[in-house]
């Protein structure tokens, strides 16, 4: 069986678990709780040296991180539903927006940097909030003018689904979650709430993960 080691609440996991769901792709989730320190016990660091989640595990046990490469991985394997275009500027264009939500936004508001900010620098609720919320806002700037000009109201992208809307819907969640405003993001506002009407988007949301709390 392939494993998806992940947890609940990480965005990043939640971001293959929509590909996974897209491409119908048979998997079983082995949770690493992070609010525990789960990701940095022995074992999985064996798997993961990095301690992070996702990690995507096959059944002969080799095992890849990193939720963009694991998602390049799915695709290059599993390349129905495609979730690239096939035009090479077209790939290299959603691929940018990919990294704009996986590289330039995410890793600013994700559990290790907020503890850092707690425990380093005394930062408390407000100023941790404030901070997750100017770098979302910051890449949410030049998302929401990219999404605008293409013109599109259901996808970030083009007219069907690719991996930039696999990424932008759990980073929307992650705003709307610490009460960041998204009055100045109309468009994406507008995408979300169509990608989140889609089965594979609905049905992986963090709230219907086994590992979420009951």
């Amino acid at each position: 069986m392939t494993i998806l080691h992940d947890y609940w609440r990480s965005s990043a996991s939640w971001r293959v678990r929509i590909a996974l769901a897209v491409k119908g792709i048979v998997w079983e989730s082995y949770s690493h709780d992070l609010t525990r320190n789960e990701q940095r016990d022995r074992d999985y660091l064996t798997l993961n040296p990095q301690g992070l989640v996702p990690s995507w595990q096959e059944a002969d046990g080799w095992t890849v991180a990193q939720s963009v490469a694991i998602l390049e991985y799915l695709e290059e394997r599993f390349p129905t539903p495609a979730l690239l275009p096939s035009a090479p500027r077209a790939r290299a264009e959603v691929r940018s927006l990919v990294q704009t939500i996986a590289c330039d936004i995410h890793p600013l508001n994700n559990l290790r940097v907020t503890r850092y900010l707690r425990e380093h620098w005394q930062a408390d609720d407000a100023r941790v909030t404030d901070w997750l919320c100017h770098w979302m806002r910051e890449g949410f700037i030049a998302l929401e003018e990219r999404a605008r000009r293409q013109g599109s109201t259901r996808h970030l992208h083009g007219e069907s689904l690719t991996l930039a809307d696999v990424c932008l819907v759990p980073q929307l969640y992650n705003a709307k979650r610490f009460g960041c405003p998204l009055d100045d993001f109309p468009t994406l506002v507008g995408i979300g709430a169509y990608l989140s009407s889609i089965t594979a988007f609905a049905e992986t949301r963090p709230e219907s993960h086994p590992g979420a709390p009951r």
